[in-house]
């Protein structure tokens, strides 16, 4: 046996020897081999943020009716698919084009400047372009969930090609593209896009909202909020989790280098922000809803914890990690339940979790940031100069995205309409918008909301089916 064993270790030993000859012969350098692993690891971070769209899909599918699913999944799918398209052809280079300091505008379907961005670093253009459509593509697709259950899926297409296009990449640009803001004397810490990316997509969200208005049965005659129960806990929660993991090819992944200490600390952060944030939901929910701990905020609040410390992931210590997650958890139930009473009907939470969350983390930072003095919060004696700095990026970027996309909204309301028609909606979106249901005609579907004292009242009834 140790004849044999010797044999087959002397075969394969000079089998690696003679593989590898060709290989040596071109002088593998520590910092090719370096580069080779930025890259594999770029790209394995952007495929874990792309597995995200089906986080969002379950997500959103489980907080809204039955009824809709189909309409749901159709708009993430197209999130990605049509941003791809999108992004290619003009989002990549007015975000990462060499141009001024509002908007780049070379390397236009990945052509001549394409590149000009990627040559500081070890990760090549291509990698570099698929990790920031996956971006891209987060922050369209959170706007969906906001506007779920009323919306007409063209109206959607469209807002869906511009945000990508334009609306996202141009904040884009302002910071980590080299544009005005990147150029202050003390420059926004947006790691990995608590507002760059969150708050975009949050506040698109607030506006869609606002101008398809509420869902039938949303709120009573005296104008109350009542809850429309979603159809599947289990997807809301499945897809929390699958966000979950894909933030850690988010926040690791934008450190761009496959660095283990550097990835090893930001995802701690990251790990604690979200579990302190769904505590802390968990709690609050829990003493402010007749005693009940609630599932779906909980879920929001995890998501609340991980939107907050974006921002800040490779910037705070893990104390300072707990503390925005805690924050952040609190103020996702207090935020969805003023958006319900100023009658922003958001199924999913989307406004709140993405854009208050993401608004609020990055402040944060300016209090919480542990760094040198140059880049140093509040609390850890760097003056009020970050804070001021992350008050200008949260400033410009809302005044941005809230302008454009309630513009954009505008037109498409009155152009091709934004909402679909009374009848429709009690139907569902799926069958008339789609041709095909999300479920089997054989189940049954029925919209109900949620009075005082937990009494369930229907609002109007659907069969599956034709």
């Amino acid at each position: 046996m140790k004849r044999r064993a010797a044999l087959v270790g002397a075969l394969s030993g000079g089998a690696v020897v003679l593989w590898a000859a060709p290989v040596s012969a071109q002088d593998i350098t520590a910092e090719a081999v370096q580069a080779s692993l930025d890259n594999t690891f770029v790209l394995i971070a952007a495929v874990l943020v792309i597995f995200m769209q089906a986080g969002f899909a379950l997500l959103e599918a489980g907080f809204t009716r039955a009824k809709s699913v189909a309409n749901i999944m159709m708009k993430n799918l197209m999130d990605f698919m049509a941003g791809v398209l999108a992004f290619f052809a003009v989002g990549y280079a007015i975000a990462f084009g060499t141009g001024n300091d509002f908007l780049g505008y070379k390397g236009f379907f990945l052509g001549s400047g394409a590149a000009d961005y990627t040559s500081g670093l070890t990760v090549d253009v291509f990698v570099f372009f698929v990790f920031q459509l996956a971006f891209a593509a987060t922050a369209a697709t959170i706007v969906s969930g906001a506007m779920a259950e009323r919306t007409k899926f063209k109206s959607y297409f469209v807002y869906s090609l511009l945000i990508t296009g334009f609306i996202y990449p141009v904040v884009v640009h302002w910071l980590w593209g080299g544009g005005w803001l990147a150029q202050r004397g003390t420059v926004p810490i947006d790691f990995a896009g608590s507002t760059i990316v969150h708050a975009t997509g949050g506040v698109a969200a607030l506006m869609g909202a606002i101008a398809l208005g509420p869902r039938i049965g949303k709120f009573g005659p005296d104008g109350r909020p009542r809850t429309i129960q979603g159809h599947s806990i289990p997807f809301a929660v499945l897809g929390t989790f699958i966000l979950l993991v894909g933030w850690y090819g988010f926040n690791p992944g934008s450190y761009l280098a496959a660095d283990g200490p550097a990835l090893g600390a930001i995802a701690t952060t990251t790990t604690l922000a979200a579990g302190a944030g769904a505590v802390m939901a968990m709690l609050v929910a829990w003493w402010t809803t007749h005693g009940k701990a609630d599932v779906g905020m909980a879920a929001n609040g995890a998501l609340a914890g991980l939107v907050g410390i974006t921002a800040g992931c490779f910037a705070v210590s893990t104390i300072g990690a707990l503390i925005i997650g805690a924050i952040c958890g609190c103020a996702v139930v207090g935020s969805v339940w003023f958006f319900d009473r100023v009658k922003v009907d958001d199924p999913v939470g989307a406004i709140s979790v993405h854009g208050t969350c993401g608004i609020l983390g990055t402040l944060l930072v300016g209090f919480l940031a542990a760094g040198n003095a140059d880049d140093a919060g509040v609390f850890y004696g760097g003056g009020a100069d970050q804070l001021i700095s992350q008050i200008v990026l949260v400033v410009s970027v809302v005044a941005w995205v809230a302008v454009t996309s309630g513009i954009l909204f505008f037109v498409i309301k009155r152009t091709i309409g934004l909402r679909v028609s009374e009848d429709e909606e009690h139907e569902g979106l799926d069958r008339i918008e789609h041709g095909s249901r999300g479920y089997n005609p054989e189940i049954y579907t029925a919209d109900f909301v949620l009075e005082a004292e937990d009494e369930l009242v229907p609002v109007g009834v659907s069969v599956g089916g034709s």
